[in-house]
């Protein structure tokens, strides 16, 4: 569950902490105090975009910090992840500065996709406009999957792998569509590109030999010429001479001196290096062999050599590897029709492959539908739609795709007597939101996701079918740490932690600020809710009730649970 939220420096907020509960965590206070930019927060943190307009004014820097506890499943998945652990918790940490955002993972430094990646494990944020996305039919389908998970295990990958590979059979197939004419041309060219390689016949490693070779050549007179000075300036004419008779003029007097001794004995090995040394140097210049013709030819299969690395890849390795491309064309387009009945099976076989897998995730899927639908429907009942019929419709489209040929489709009834038609075309805004919340708390019964996060989940709604909301809110939070910002005090009422987002001024500045409420506090802003400006006596004691109502409602769904 999510422990503990840090915020510092963003938007209106200067620095905030909250330290969130077990069970429904509420979230109030007055339109414009900022509820939205807590939950955002927490976006930014587990990896939503984020501009610099989002760091609070002449603050070089903003930073979001979430703190969670995490149970043995989800400590092992992390595990698998190479996540480090500390005391069981999980610390997601961004900063937002001048540059790009930096994520850490427990001090670790993360890219975003791996922050997002594990993020996905510990929480679900469930923003204000995301019911919209009902009305995309292609989502239905993604939710049947979230859903059946489990029940695919290994199906989905094999399925999107024999996708790929039928694909690219297809796209071959498509591209060797040519006419004779194009075939004709297109093999001359590759037989005039196949033979300028086989005729240079290079060999690896055979450029880099000669441009050695080729690099002495160059040199040779330069070479020569110093190496000439060299040997002058060492043999018996230069220090060789001068190291001999300094040798022979030290023996003379090192018998009156042991130091005088151990210097004849250095300098007579230096006599020796220096005599082996021109020894080498003149075998070196007898050896050298700097042919003009030699050259030539050099120069001339060089220029060969580069001109296919050129032309073929900047290797030779490229080049082999490119005639042996070229000569798998040419036997292709040479037997061409031979080449095409044997694609065109390759086809057949591969799409038969993923027929099969697109069958059996079908089957799947229509039986994981069946009792999604089942159970969505139920849960629609518990929001307020008393007699709503609800299915889940597969077809087949005429096309493959990597999940496989089905499309789903939500229908609905929400009046007695009208025929099923699809979501997309007659719910309303009030209505999606619940059927989203109907859909949450489904898929929170198949799902380790220990967090849900829920923003203004009220949208349109009001009265008994605010108080079904709030105690579905509660069943879920049953199983799952739930935050929630709400306008309703029916929601409210059913905190089990209750907190108030305030906005101030303080300095020119405005700021958010978030606490957590204490009984007396928390029916107090369910008054602030119900009576607007002015707050009675009567709406504190109608606010009072209320609570009490929600804290009976709490404990007899807590024995039915039980």
């Amino acid at each position: 569950m999510l422990q503990n939220l840090h915020v510092k420096n963003l938007a209106l907020i200067e620095e905030a902490e909250v330290d969130f509960s077990d069970g429904l965590n509420i979230l109030s206070g007055e339109t414009g105090a900022g509820k939205s930019i807590i939950i955002g927060s927490i976006a930014v943190a587990v990896g939503d975009k984020v501009s610099k307009d989002m760091i609070r004014k002449d603050a070089e820097y903003a930073l979001v910090e979430l703190v969670f506890t995490v149970d043995d499943k989800v400590r092992d998945r992390l595990a698998a992840m190479d996540i480090p652990m500390e005391d069981d918790q999980v610390i997601l940490t961004r900063r937002i500065s001048g540059g790009r955002p930096i994520a850490k993972i427990n001090s670790e430094s993360v890219s975003a996709t791996k922050l997002r990646e594990v993020a996905s494990l510990l929480i679900d944020i469930h923003g204000q406009h995301e019911h919209q996305s009902l009305l995309n039919q292609k989502n239905h389908l993604n939710i049947l999957d979230a859903y059946a998970k489990k029940e695919y295990k290994c199906l989905k990958e094999q399925l999107a792998e024999a996708y790929r590979a039928y694909t690219a059979v297809r796209q071959e197939l498509k591209e060797a569509s040519l006419d004779t004419e194009q075939r004709a041309r297109e093999l001359s060219f590759l037989q005039y590109e196949a033979e300028e390689i086989e005729n240079a016949a290079p060999a690896l490693g055979e450029d880099e030999e000669l441009e050695t070779q080729y690099r002495r050549f160059a040199n040779g007179k330069k070479i020569m010429g110093g190496i000439g000075q060299v040997y002058e300036l060492t043999s018996d004419n230069g220090a060789a001479q001068m190291t001999g008779h300094a040798v022979m003029e030290l023996s003379k007097i090192s018998m009156f001196d042991p130091q005088l001794g151990q210097l004849e004995q250095q300098l007579t090995e230096i006599d020796s290096l220096l005599n082996d040394f021109n020894r080498e140097l003149a075998g070196y210049i007898d050896s050298a062999d700097f042919d003009e013709a030699r050259f030539y030819e050099i120069e001339k299969r060089l220029d060969v050599l580069n001109g296919l690395k050129a032309k073929y890849g900047g290797s030779i390795e490229r080049v082999l590897a490119e005639y042996e491309k070229k000569r798998e064309r040419i036997e292709k387009l040479s037997d061409y029709d031979a080449y095409l009945s044997g694609l065109s099976q390759k086809l057949e076989d591969k799409e038969a492959v993923l027929e099969t897998l697109c069958e059996k995730m079908s089957a799947i899927r229509k039986k994981e539908a069946s009792r999604l639908a089942k159970k969505i429907k139920a849960a629609l009942i518990d929001l307020n739609f008393l007699d709503v019929q609800f299915e889940l419709q597969l077809t087949r489209k005429k096309e493959y795709s990597s999940s496989g040929y089905d499309e789903a489709e939500f229908l609905i009834s929400t009046n007695p007597g009208e025929p099923l038609k699809s979501l997309t075309k007659i719910a309303s805004g009030g209505e999606l939101s619940r059927i989203m919340l109907a859909i949450k708390a489904v898929l929170a019964d198949c799902d380790e996701i220990g967090t849900l996060i829920f923003d203004e989940i009220d949208t349109g709604i009001s009265g008994r079918t605010a108080q079904m909301v709030s105690e579905k809110m509660n069943v879920i939070s049953r199983e799952h740490q739930i935050i929630c910002i709400t306008h309703l005090p029916q929601i409210a009422a059913m905190a089990d932690t209750h907190f108030l987002i305030e906005k101030q001024a303080k300095k020119n500045h405005t700021q958010t600020s978030i606490r957590r409420l204490c009984q007396e506090e928390s029916v107090a802003e369910l008054g602030r809710m119900l009576g607007g400006v002015k707050i009675t006596d009567t709406v504190l004691k109608s606010a009072k009730e209320m609570k009490d109502l929600a804290v009976a409602t709490k404990n007899s769904q807590s024995e039915t649970i039980r």
